[in-house]
C-alpha cells in the first residue's frame, strides 16, 4: 500500500499548528483570547505533564493522549506537535534550498544510546528534586517558547518600532510603540547558546538533537519500541539503494542490514515518497504470535528499563511540589528586594519554582509587560522564570491572563475577584528617597495609581503631604513603584510574600480611581 500521502498530512498539520503556537509568543497586541492558548497547548507532552502533577484535571492529561498515540504509531509528537522539532525541519528546509546540492542528504547515525538515556536520567531527576532549572533546559517546548519569545517576538516589536517611527512622521498613528527591556547578559547568552546549537544540528545532522539531547524524545522512543504499528523495511523487495536514508532526518534507516531503529524515528514520513519499490511500509507488529516472541525475548532488558523510567516519572508526576516626572538621582537610599514577587496565582515562590519551566508564554502575553526573564532574583533554580519587574510594568488590576495560559500549572487559574484580593507582596515606603521630603514639591504618583488605595497621602510638613502604606489591603501589584519617579531608587517599592496570602477587601468608597491600560503617564 502506497503511504506517501502521509508526508503531506504530516507538513500540513505540523506547519499549521507551528503558526497558531508562534503566534501566541508574537501577539504582542493582546488580540488572541486567553481561551485558545491552553486549547493549543494542551498536547504539548511537559507542560501537561506539570500541570497534570500540581492539578490531577482531565484538563491535563494531554501527555496521556501523546502517549497512547505514540503507543499506537510511534513518534508522531516528535513531528506533527513539537515547535521545536518542526523549527529544526524549517531550518533543515531552508538550508537545503540555500545550499542547493543535490548531495545535501542525511546518513544512517549511531543509536547514541548512553547520551540520550543520560539526559533522560538528568530530567527524571528533575522532576524528583523539583530543581525546575533542570527541566527548563531540557524541555523542547520551553526551548522553543524561550526562542520565539526572545528572538521572533523581539525582531516583530522592533519592527513595529520602526514602522511607527516612519509612520508619525506622516501623521499615521494605527500603530503604537512597544518598549522592550533589555535583558541580562546571561540570559541572552544561553539563548544564543541553544539557538546555535538547534541551527547546527539541523543543519548538518536533522533530527541529532531530538536523538541525542531531547528527554521527551527519549521517553517517547522507549514507547515506540512497543508501538502497534511499525515502520518497516521489506527485505524480499529492499534492493538497499540507499534513498530512503539520505532523506530520513533521524538518521534511523540501516539500509546495509535492512533495518529501521523505529526508536528514534520520528515519523517524518520522508521515506515513504522516495522508495520506488514500496519496501517501506506500516505494519502491524503483532501479526503473527511468533513475531511476537521474538521480538519480546529480543527487547526484554528494554521492556524493563522502559516501564521503571516510566514509574518513576509517573511517580514523579503526581508527587506534590512543594506623563512622568523627571527627578534626578535625588534618591539616596539603596531599597532592594529581598524577596523577589512571583505571579499571582502562582502559589508561592517555591510551588512555582518547582513547577514553572520558563517557557516565556506568560511573559509574552502579558499586557503590561511586569513579567520578566529572571537572573539572580530567585536564585540559580529559577534562572530565566518569570518575575514581577516593577521597573518595567505593574500587574493591572483587571487581568488574569497569565493564569489563564499557564500550559505547566505553576500560575494557577485564578479568578478576578480572587486576585484583587490576592497579597503576591506589600508596598513599603522609604521617607527619605521621596521627592516630597528632597524636594520640597507636591507629588503622589504613587497613591493616585494605587487600585486598592493600600497607599494613601496623608498631612506632613508646610502644607505638603506625604505617602503612608495600610499593609492590609495593599495587594503588591507594583503600581506605586512603577508610577514613582525618584532615581536612581525608588521612594515606594513592593517586598515579594514567600507565600501568598489573602489581603483585606478595601473600602469602595475610598476608591476613587481604576488603573487603566495606559497607565501611568
Amino acid at each position: 500500500m502506497n503511504l506517501a500521502g502521509l508526508k503531506k498530512l504530516r507538513v500540513g498539520f505540523s506547519i499549521l499548528y507551528f503558526i497558531l503556537i508562534t503566534c501566541f509568543f508574537l501577539d504582542f497586541t493582546g488580540l488572541i483570547p486567553s481561551s485558545y492558548y491552553k486549547t493549543i497547548v494542551f498536547l504539548q507532552f511537559f507542560p501537561s505533564l506539570l500541570q497534570f502533577k500540581s492539578l490531577l484535571t482531565i484538563s491535563s492529561i494531554g501527555f496521556i493522549i501523546v502517549i497512547i498515540i505514540t503507543f499506537f504509531y510511534g513518534r508522531v509528537y516528535c513531528s506533527f506537535i513539537c515547535p521545536l522539532g518542526v523549527l529544526q525541519d524549517i531550518i533543515s528546509f531552508i538550508t537545503k534550498k540555500i545550499r542547493r546540492l543535490k548531495q545535501y542528504r542525511y546518513t544512517y547515525l549511531k543509536s547514541y544510546r548512553f547520551i540520550r538515556y543520560s539526559f533522560l536520567a538528568v530530567f527524571v531527576f528533575g522532576l524528583f528534586s523539583g530543581f525546575a532549572l533542570i527541566l527548563s533546559v531540557l524541555d523542547p517546548y520551553s526551548i522553543y517558547g524561550r526562542i520565539a519569545s526572545g528572538v521572533f517576538r523581539k525582531t516583530i516589536v522592533e519592527t513595529n518600532n520602526l514602522l511607527v517611527s516612519g509612520l508619525q512622521k506622516i501623521n499615521v498613528y494605527s500603530l503604537y510603540h512597544v518598549d522592550l527591556k533589555p535583558e541580562h547578559w546571561t540570559i541572552l547568552a544561553v539563548l544564543l547558546f541553544f539557538i546555535v546549537t538547534i541551527i547546527l544540528f539541523s543543519v548538518f545532522r536533522g533530527r541529532l538533537y531530538c536523538n541525542t539531547v531531547c528527554p521527551v524524545g527519549a521517553f517517547l522512543g522507549l514507547i515506540s519500541k512497543f508501538s502497534v504499528f511499525k515502520i518497516e523495511l521489506d527485505k524480499n523487495s529492499c534492493t538497499s539503494c540507499n534513498l530512503c536514508s539520505r532523506v530520513c532526518k533521524a538518521g534511523c534507516i540501516d539500509t546495509k542490514n535492512q533495518q529501521i531503529d523505529f526508536e528514534r524515528c520520528i515519523a517524518c514520513y520522508n521515506c515513504m515518497t522516495v522508495c520506488s519499490e514500496n519496501s517501506i511500509q506500516y505494519k502491524l507488529r503483532w501479526n503473527k504470535k511468533l513475531a511476537i516472541r521474538t521480538e519480546i525475548n529480543k527487547n526484554d532488558n528494554s521492556r524493563r528499563q522502559f516501564f521503571a523510567i516510566t514509574a518513576l516519572i509517573f511517580a514523579a508526576s503526581i508527587r506534590k511540589s512543594r506623563a512622568q516626572q523627571v527627578v534626578t538621582d535625588t534618591a539616596t537610599k539603596p531599597t532592594g528586594r529581598d524577596i523577589p514577587v512571583s505571579p499571582p496565582g502562582s502559589v508561592s515562590i517555591d510551588t512555582f519554582n518547582a513547577s514553572c519551566t520558563a517557557c516565556h508564554l506568560c511573559i509574552s502575553a502579558c499586557p503590561t509587560h511586569v513579567l520578566q526573564p529572571s537572573y539572580t532574583d530567585y536564585g540559580l533554580i529559577g534562572f530565566m522564570q518569570p518575575v514581577m519587574d516593577y521597573h518595567t510594568g505593574f500587574c493591572n488590576f483587571e487581568c488574569t491572563k497569565c493564569s489563564e495560559i499557564c500550559p505547566t500549572g505553576a500560575i494557577k487559574s485564578i479568578k478576578i475577584e480572587t486576585k484583587k484580593i490576592t497579597q503576591i507582596g506589600i508596598a513599603h515606603f522609604v521617607r527619605q528617597n521621596c521627592i516630597v521630603r528632597t524636594e520640597k514639591t507636591d507629588c503622589g504618583a504613587c497613591a493616585e495609581h494605587c487600585p486598592t488605595k493600600a497607599v494613601r497621602m496623608v498631612p506632613w510638613k508646610q502644607g505638603l503631604v506625604i505617602p503612608e502604606v495600610t499593609p492590609d489591603i495593599c495587594i503588591g501589584c507594583g503600581a506605586c513603584e512603577f508610577a514613582c519617579p525618584t532615581t536612581p531608587y525608588k521612594a515606594i517599592y513592593v517586598e515579594g510574600n514567600d507565600e501568598h496570602k489573602m489581603a483585606n477587601e478595601p473600602d469602595k468608597e475610598k476608591q476613587e480611581i481604576k488603573v487603566e491600560d495606559d497607565f501611568p503617564f
